[in-house]
């Protein structure tokens, strides 16, 4: 795909929020994605919660490892803070930026293969250090830049384009989450945006570790029919706490229903999905409770979306370790200086 440059006129009478700031200022590069891409659903996401929060571009920063999701931070808040790691690093780079700065936002955007394979340790450990930030996988099963292998969170009976079995048992990132100490666990499709956006809200005002598990299929490698990662495996499985709001390349579909009912929907290319939207029943607030219902609906090969866990009481890495209250970056040599008595109480411990 050539690049297109975006223009820079925009119409005068766009909304603005809080700061006088319209979408257009959240926006980033022109996306070079596969068409179709529900990695670029998830950046339009970001871009209104990050609007509707009326954050300031110079208060986030948003950070990535490697894969097609980590390329999607170009995509949006490009007057934000940045840095593109290597791959699984994303999350150290993360920790040591909230150590020297706590009065950013922090926003990690990742893949399946960036987190649940040679990033899995790195995963595991930022989140039960508590790190405040908001830590989003795009999730479609497959390694898109090396052309459709299958990754960790590929279930085992998912065929691959080619028409391989997967042999392996697949990783659910938000029952480890759950499971690690996350305060905020969800899931959610990148198609649905009446869900995800305000999740995402949620999810950045949230003090402590959370994380968002986005399925967003794969539109070249992963999106065959016997994928459980593809747009029909969602449709015909989605048990969800929001509504549908798919967005395919022609016209757009939407839908409402009400709590605990089933709709179906009639998809452009012909095939059909089935929503269930669960009622107010679930208990976000038990980890028993939210690992039970990821058990039993992943038992009965359905996806549950929205939020599956959340802790009142998170505490984040700084209360943990009790940290200076002031960002590093705004210490001052006589803050950093402990004096002559300070010194001898550090040496006095060493003898």
């Amino acid at each position: 795909m050539s690049f297109i440059k975006k223009p820079s006129v925009h119409h005068p009478k766009l909304p603005k929020n809080k700061l006088g700031l319209t979408r257009r200022d959240y926006e980033g590069a022109l996306s070079t994605l596969c068409a179709g891409y529900g990695h670029d659903s998830v950046s339009s996401a970001i871009i209104e919660a990050c609007f509707n929060l009326s954050i300031p571009a110079h208060k986030l920063a948003k950070l990535s490892g490697i894969g097609c999701s980590s390329k999607t931070p170009t995509y949006f808040l490009n007057k934000s803070h940045g840095f593109n790691s290597v791959h699984g690093r994303m999350p150290s780079v993360a920790t040591g930026a909230n150590l020297a700065n706590r009065d950013l936002y922090y926003l990690g955007v990742s893949g399946d293969g960036d987190t649940a394979s040679i990033g899995l340790g790195q995963f595991c450990h930022v989140i039960r250090r508590r790190l405040n930030m908001l830590y989003i996988v795009d999730n479609n099963g497959t390694y898109g830049l090396t052309k459709g292998q299958f990754s960790a969170t590929n279930d085992k009976n998912s065929k691959s384009k080619k028409g391989e079995d997967n042999p392996f048992e697949s990783i659910d990132l938000a029952a480890l989450a759950i499971q690690l100490g996350a305060g905020f666990v969800a899931r959610s499709f990148s198609g649905d945006k009446d869900q995800l956006i305000p999740l995402m809200t949620a999810a950045l005002s949230y003090k402590g570790f959370a994380f968002i598990d986005i399925v967003s299929p794969c539109v070249t490698f992963n999106n065959h029919t016997q994928s459980t990662k593809s747009y029909e495996y969602f449709r015909d499985h989605n048990e969800a706490l929001g509504y549908l709001d798919f967005i395919p390349e022609k016209e757009e579909i939407t839908i409402e229903y009400e709590e605990g009912t089933s709709k179906e929907v009639q998809i452009h290319d012909g095939s059909k999905m089935i929503l269930h939207k669960l009622d107010k029943s679930h208990n976000p607030y038990s980890r028993t409770n939210s690992l039970k219902v990821l058990n039993e609906t992943q038992e009965d090969g359905k996806i549950v979306t929205g939020v599956i866990y959340l802790d009142k009481n998170e505490a984040d890495l700084h209360d943990v370790i009790n940290s200076n209250k002031k960002p590093l970056n705004t210490l001052k040599e006589n803050d950093l200086c402990p004096g002559s008595k300070g010194l001898e109480y550090v040496n006095d411990n060493f003898r």
